[in-house]
């Protein structure tokens, strides 16, 4: 059965924390990438929401004026289940460029 891959950006991501995606079935993260976009180095926190209680991937993680930071390297995934939101948070307005790649409703 062929695999359905989907993609979930956000652009300019700043103080706020901003929702990436909310899986709707079962799904598989199999990519996060942030850009800094700033002029200078920013601070950024990745968490998912679940049940009204967040779980971090990462928090307060520098990247450097002109870089980027990947979540996911060397074959990692996050496994979500429906209703699971994955939002991004810098310290600095409108700072971060957001690309997330998923694979939607992984078959049993």
């Amino acid at each position: 059965m062929a695999q359905d891959f989907e993609r979930s950006i956000a652009r300019n991501v700043g103080t706020s924390a901003v929702t990436i995606m909310t899986s709707n079935s079962d799904d598989t993260n199999i990519g996060l990438n942030l850009a800094n976009v700033h002029t200078s180095q920013i601070t950024v926190s990745v968490f998912v929401t679940v049940s009204g209680a967040d779980y971090y991937w990462i928090k307060d993680a520098p990247i450097p004026k002109g870089s980027a930071l990947q979540i996911l390297d060397g074959g990692g995934k996050f496994v979500l289940q429906s209703g699971d939101a994955v939002k991004v948070q810098s310290n600095t307005a409108s700072s971060v460029d957001v690309w997330m790649s998923v694979v939607d409703a992984i078959s049993t």
